[in-house]
């Protein structure tokens, strides 16, 4: 086999196991912040708690907010303040 094809074949090999292995790492929150910004709060979309018993862990709320492309990890005391302030926040979880 020519040298440039085996070159190809090993740098998709490379990629195919990298993007697999990738798939069964959990997203988890590896710290939470207590101090929130009240805008970013006001914002949230979605929430999700994370509890400590799997695959992550620490507990962590995990805050969607719009405008974001990643995540914020509140303490998981903040969601009484979000029901407190009756902010909408679609989840089973919560």
């Amino acid at each position: 086999m020519d040298l440039k094809a085996v070159v190809v074949i090993v740098c998709l090999a490379a990629v195919c196991c990298f993007t697999a292995t990738q798939a069964g790492i959990p997203k988890c929150c590896l710290q939470t912040s207590k101090q929130i910004p009240r805008k970013l709060l006001e914002n949230v979309e979605r929430c999700e708690l994370q509890p400590k018993n799997g695959l992550c862990d620490i507990p962590a709320l995990v805050l969607y907010v719009s405008g974001r492309k990643k995540p914020i990890c509140a303490d998981p005391w903040m969601k009484y303040w979000l029901l407190k302030r009756k902010l909408r926040c679609a989840t089973n979880n919560f």
